[in-house]
């Protein structure tokens, strides 16, 4: 069950604090996402052409944007 409220974070070091500890046996799961600006590394991708029309790149190598 998604708990919405009842908790905080603390942004410095990443603690979750519950205003009522979860039960022993409750398990604690919890989803992120984030962005990290990226470009790519190189100005050409190597493809392989396995069937009729139909291709694999097997790896695209990205630079990461530091700002």
């Amino acid at each position: 069950m998604e708990q919405l409220s009842g908790w905080s974070v603390d942004a410095t070091t990443g603690v979750i604090i519950f205003n009522t500890a979860p039960g022993s046996s409750v398990a604690i799961t919890a989803g992120f996402e984030f962005d990290v600006p990226v470009r790519f590394d190189t100005d050409a991708l190597d493809v392989t052409l396995d069937l009729e029309r139909l291709g694999s790149i097997t790896s695209i190598p990205l630079m990461e944007l530091r700002r």
